[in-house]
């Protein structure tokens, strides 16, 4: 007979049977797996990353990065080529993004006499240091010119999500005098009531001074909100921001210039901006081929139809991101859709050289005031097609961040909250369309250059 731990398979070979566990066993084997366990975790928790935001040093690149709160450190002129970094966690206003603010202690960094550059960040990550939540007094704001025009609804729905989300917004214009802040879209109307001495007026306007109405009474104005990189809350077309500013360029694995068999593309409608465009491209087009889609020239291509940006991805190597209109900080999605949001070349005009160095990705683009004229950009954009790695060298900036939502109800609402100020613009006007804000001609050439 076979002992009690072999069997006879169904071939009849014995096999080894384990051996039984008695209780006392059994309680043991518990016990000690338990022990290691516990002894495991504890020192996971004690080795994991702090979620306190830091810099990975050239000494550790495999140390996880996290982004900074701070729009100086965003804003940083360190340039690191090719450093590993991996996110842990990102702000909350990135894609994914999980962390969010806690309160601020210390001076706000939300105006333009507080800090320089546009305070985006900053604003997105301001949390008041006595703000309660539910506990806090909630902000009216009222939208003079209506909400169809914002694409919101009344009541406290657009600020759901926010870091600072005690505020509502209301059309209702029998309720001016009882709004903390009253938001003028791109037209000014003054209410026929008394202001409240604390009411912030807030004037936002689209598109450039060109194009925008001029605010005849002065010392009204409060607050501006435009593109413009010195307004008090800064409305860009988009927001370019480095997931590790440390890091602004990355190997990319493709080749840029693969099959592109045509030099320069266009696609435009307004045949008669202020600024020469349609001039400039004209002079161009005899030292290089440039087709020119639309009103302005012999092409066809509508701008509903998503071919047009495969047309772009497929066989051309550069883009004209023209805009309109030569503005201080006026970048559209002219450049920003048009240009970097496909695998071609944007060569820009519109804000000047120093407004796009400080807004667009590290080396992403050609500016035409870095050349005489168009002869000598059409030689280096000869250049460029026959040097595939000079080419290439454009869009290292591609992976090494994203065009971010600026929630701008977001950060409205976490101003109104803040420390009351008071502020107001003397002459809005002389500050939205004075001189040297807007040039007639290229930056280059422009008198008060």
């Amino acid at each position: 007979m076979a002992p009690n731990n072999l069997h006879a398979n169904n071939d009849g070979v014995s096999m080894k049977m384990p051996p039984r566990l008695s209780a006392r066993r059994l309680c043991l084997l518990l016990f000690f797996f338990g022990g290691v366990t516990v002894l495991v975790t504890l020192h996971q928790r004690l080795t994991w990353p702090s979620t306190k935001p830091r810099i990975s040093q050239p000494d550790d690149p495999e140390e996880i990065f996290i982004p900074s709160t701070s729009a100086a450190l965003l804003e940083t002129d360190v340039h690191v080529t090719e450093q590993p970094s991996r996110s842990l966690e990102k702000l909350w206003f990135f894609q994914g993004g999980t962390l969010f603010p806690t309160a601020s202690k210390g001076l706000p960094r939300l105006f333009p006499d507080q800090v320089d550059g546009d305070r985006v960040i900053d604003q997105l990550m301001y949390v008041p240091e006595d703000y309660q939540g539910f506990d806090t007094q909630e902000k009216l704001v009222l939208a003079y010119n209506g909400l169809g025009t914002w694409g919101q609804k009344s009541g406290p729905g657009s600020f759901h999500g926010c870091p600072v989300s005690r505020c509502s917004l209301t059309d209702d214009r029998s309720r001016a005098a009882d709004a903390d802040a009253i938001l003028y879209k791109d037209h000014f109307i003054p209410p026929s009531v008394p202001r409240p001495a604390k009411q912030v007026w807030i004037m936002y306007f689209l598109e450039c001074p060109y194009h925008t109405q001029s605010i005849k009474l002065p010392d009204v104005i409060n607050w501006t909100a435009t593109y413009r990189r010195d307004s008090d809350l800064v409305a860009p077309y988009e927001r370019w921001t480095y997931f590790d500013p440390q890091v602004r360029q990355k190997i990319q694995n493709r080749d840029y210039n693969a099959n592109k068999t045509k030099k320069v593309a266009w696609f435009v409608s307004n045949c008669g901006a202020r600024n020469g465009r349609l001039a400039y491209a004209r002079e161009l087009s005899k030292y290089i081929s440039v087709d020119i889609y639309g009103s302005c020239g012999p092409l066809k291509c509508p701008r509903s139809d998503k071919k047009c940006f495969e047309l772009l991805d497929r066989d051309y190597k550069f883009y004209l991101a023209f805009e309109n209109s030569n503005c201080r900080d006026y970048i559209t999605e002219k450049f920003y859709v048009n240009g970097l949001g496909q695998n071609v070349l944007p060569i820009v005009m519109g804000a000047r050289p120093e407004d796009y160095q400080r807004s667009a990705p590290e080396g992403s683009y050609i500016h035409v005031d870095e050349f005489a004229g168009p002869a000598e950009l059409a030689a280096y954009l000869h250049r460029l097609d026959k040097n595939n790695t000079l080419y290439n060298s454009y869009f290292k900036w591609k992976g090494t961040g994203e065009f971010i939502n600026t929630y701008f109800w977001c950060r409205l609402c976490a101003m109104l909250h803040a420390p009351k100020v008071h502020r107001h613009y003397d002459d809005v006007n002389d500050w939205w369309r004075g001189p040297g804000v807007c040039s007639s001609k290229s930056w280059r050439n422009a008198d008060f250059a």
